[in-house]
């Protein structure tokens, strides 16, 4: 098994923070897994994006040119990865800040999913978590691992100045999961 996400948006929505949840949560399930960002000088507001492999074998390479899924927390991000999926890849797309195309104008070849990431992020109590909505809805989603076990390694994860998000970061990867269950 190997599994292939580029999970992209601007600089500022946590991209990288749900890759690196991902990855840590993989690694801790004892898959091998590689993490790589990418985002421009300007940080905050400017692309970024990460891919992360998660694999039971070993990994040659930690970028893919057609990855098995993407994660679209932006408009740009959505235009410009979009296409990079294969025939039966899974497209989920913040729809809080995307017009994804519905009707004709959508790809039939791949699985669209619409989160609204902020809404659930929202609900869940902390309206900055939408990255973390969107991580359980994928996670939920996809199967690669249960929510449940990503919140409860957040503990760990998160370095000890950043202990007192970790409440919020349990609270949003449930509504994600709760999201998809619900559909």
């Amino acid at each position: 098994m190997e599994y292939s996400v580029i999970m992209a948006g601007f600089g500022g929505q946590g991209v990288l923070l749900m890759g690196d949840l991902l990855a840590y949560g993989a690694m801790k399930k004892g898959l091998n897994v590689t993490w790589m960002p990418a985002y421009g000088v300007e940080m905050r507001g400017g692309a970024a994006n990460c891919t992360v492999v998660l694999s039971e074998d070993e990994i040659g390479a930690p970028l893919v040119g057609s990855p098995r899924a993407v994660i679209a927390m932006s408009e740009p991000a959505y235009d410009k990865f979009k296409n990079l999926l294969p025939e039966s890849g899974l497209l989920m797309v913040n729809s809080s800040l995307i017009q994804a195309p519905d009707g004709s104008a959508r790809r039939k070849d791949i699985e669209m999913v619409l989160v609204p990431a902020q809404a659930l992020a929202e609900e869940s109590g902390d309206e900055k978590m939408a990255n973390v909505a969107m991580l359980g809805a994928f996670l939920a989603h996809t199967g690669l691992l249960e929510p449940e076990d990503v919140a409860g390694l957040a503990r760990s994860f998160m370095p000890p100045e950043k202990g007192s998000l970790v409440p919020a970061i349990e609270r949003a990867l449930l509504k994600g999961k709760e999201f998809i269950n619900s559909r």
